[in-house]
């Protein structure tokens, strides 16, 4: 039976009809072990940041895009990197740093150190495990600290919007660190400054790497592949395609690639104060909502062949999903 670990988090209760301003709260981050099969689940991580390293209030707590390599689970929140040893999710790291601000993804880097999309700053930081700054890169150019203040506790401040290129996910090609940018939807190189992949669709997430091609999600529901190569897009799939006319899949972030060519892509229901904002793609085509949940598709017979509910597990918003690399084995 095959397992996915999924990594999202649960919303107050209750949820309002209408949106109200402060509508979007999540509470809690939630890791999950999925049974395929039979859709029961696990609860393998639950997370509350504490007081020191959140903002004053009811802040959004969640864990936000994650790296599972060989045994180590690498999650973030809005202001702190965990990591946990599987199987039996051990805490082994931790790190908060005042520069921290809304946290979307974290991953291990080829010489030891960690790699953190620093959203709410629009920079990408690397630092050692024991949390010292190794690099730190502006995604729009320039230095970081020209628009923020070294003498701030960004993990502190709720929210830093607008960004002006939310940097939401990092990613290798051989040894070239890359970084997705939601608002100018293109991938940029850090390390080999002016390489870009002009990816072009709504607004994009993730950058999974397999062989010569680069998966990208957009938002509302394409999975993108680029070739790493020659840095062109070949394929869009809109995978709204693969369903009934009129369904909204949700909010596509988070995305594996089984060695079957398969895909495992992920959706957060769409909250209602996403109506207000500028997403054209949701506001006149739908009819039936879907909740919260991972599918898998066949991109090439163009089919979705499995979903798996999470609501009803108690995750509202999900941006990784994983297979079990225990089960794999």
């Amino acid at each position: 039976m095959q397992h996915l670990y999924v990594v999202g988090g649960q919303q107050r209760e209750p949820r309002p009809l209408l949106a109200t301003p402060t509508w979007y709260e999540y509470h809690k981050g939630l890791v999950l072990d999925v049974e395929v099969g039979s859709g029961r689940a696990r609860t393998c991580v639950e997370y509350v940041s504490p007081p020191d390293v959140r903002a004053e209030g009811n802040p959004q707590i969640l864990f936000k895009c994650a790296s599972l390599e060989c045994d180590r689970l690498y999650l973030c929140t809005h202001s702190e990197v965990l990591i946990f040893q599987l199987p039996d999710f051990q805490r082994v790291g931790y790190i908060s740093l005042p520069r921290f601000n809304d946290l979307h993804h974290v991953r291990p880097t080829p010489d030891g150190t960690l790699v953190i999309a620093n959203t709410g700053l629009d920079a990408v930081v690397e630092v050692t495990l024991d949390g010292q700054v190794v690099r730190e890169w502006a995604v729009l150019g320039g230095d970081v600290w020209d628009r923020f203040s070294r003498d701030v506790d960004y993990r502190k401040v709720a929210s830093t919007k607008p960004h002006m290129a939310h940097p939401n996910y990092t990613f290798y090609v051989d040894d070239e660190l890359w970084v997705t940018r939601f608002e100018q939807k293109d991938a940029i190189s850090l390390t080999q400054p002016g390489r870009r992949i002009d990816i072009g669709v709504e607004r994009i997430h993730d950058g999974v790497v397999r062989g010569d091609h680069i998966y990208f999600t957009s938002v509302k529901g394409d999975v993108v592949i680029a070739n790493a190569r020659t840095l062109l897009v070949e394929r869009i799939i809109d995978l709204n395609t693969f369903h009934p006319e009129g369904t909204l899949l949700g909010w596509c972030r988070g995305l594996r690639v089984d060695d079957d060519g398969h895909v495992w892509v992920a959706f957060s229901h769409i909250r209602p104060t996403k109506f207000r904002e500028n997403i054209g793609w949701v506001a006149h085509r739908f009819r039936r909502a879907t909740p919260t949940h991972v599918g898998l598709y066949d991109l090439d017979a163009q089919k979705c062949l499995a979903e798996v509910e999470l609501e009803s597990h108690g995750m509202d918003a999900v941006f990784s999903v994983f297979c079990d690399p225990t089960a794999r084995a």
